[in-house]
């Protein structure tokens, strides 16, 4: 007994003395000056100063119809604000990404109607890889006191991962999307070589932490892979009945 209380006590002695080495370490040995961080500009409600603007609230010249691509983006812009064209079907950004942080504001209108999907809906597509809504999608969706499948509600990866939270203000306030997107990294094949990753904040509430996703998000039937490689940002017109939302202040820098 005694024979093992003295082996405990030496290997806890051994633990707190230092070694010769790092006797003779200085503070300044242990110390990383380069390479130094870039400087980045954070002006207040403004984007980051070395952020691509997708809209600052005065036209959609970032963007483009999904349908027709190399036209305009037909959604109406007003107030420092643009709203979704029902009609006119989803538009995406001209310029294609791969990963990247992204800023994004939304508004459900006061007097929104309908219920479940049928309410306030739309939807972030992270990367827009095809026609229709084939891509990867975060969906946007009323759900305050709004009742749907929890892996369809808002800060979903649509149909795949459901929110750790539901974050959802009153229809009449602005709402802020804040998203890290890693994206899927594919073999000369074309086979997967790194899934596709995501973290998400909805009004500064982590809702998705760096989850993994399954492959592009599906309507119906499962999440697959397929091969591509940067990709537009893509917001969804949905076509539910119910009233419009907005967007404002959208922003994304490159990582």
């Amino acid at each position: 007994m005694l024979k093992n209380q003295l082996l405990i006590a030496a290997l806890l002695v051994g633990t707190a003395v230092p070694t010769l080495a790092q006797e003779k370490m200085k503070p300044e040995d242990t110390e990383v000056w380069e390479p130094v961080p870039p400087v980045v500009n954070t002006p207040v409600s403004q984007a980051p100063s070395d952020a691509v603007v997708l809209f600052d609230g005065k036209d959609l010249s970032a963007w483009e119809s999904q349908k027709n691509p190399g036209q305009p983006a037909e959604w109406t812009v007003g107030g420092g604000t643009f709203t979704v064209n029902k009609e006119k079907g989803n538009i995406w950004t001209k310029e294609k990404f791969g990963s990247y942080q992204l800023h994004l504001e939304y508004y459900i209108p006061i007097d929104i109607d309908g219920e479940g999907q049928g309410r306030g809906n739309s939807g972030l597509f992270l990367a827009a890889i095809g026609s229709g809504d084939e891509g990867y999608e975060l969906q946007i969706l009323d759900s305050y006191e709004n009742k749907t499948y929890v892996n369809g509600q808002l800060g979903s990866v649509y149909k795949q991962k459901i929110p750790l939270a539901n974050p959802a203000r009153k229809p009449g306030e602005w709402q802020t999307y804040d998203v890290v997107w890693t994206a899927p990294e594919f073999k000369e094949d074309g086979s997967l070589g790194s899934p596709a990753r995501v973290t998400v904040l909805i009004n500064g509430v982590l809702v998705q932490n760096n989850v993994e996703l399954e492959g592009g998000t599906q309507y119906i039937g499962k999440p697959s892979y397929k091969a591509h490689g940067p990709a537009p940002i893509m917001l969804q017109s949905h076509g539910d009945p119910s009233k419009p939302i907005s967007f404002r202040n959208i922003w994304v820098r490159p990582l």
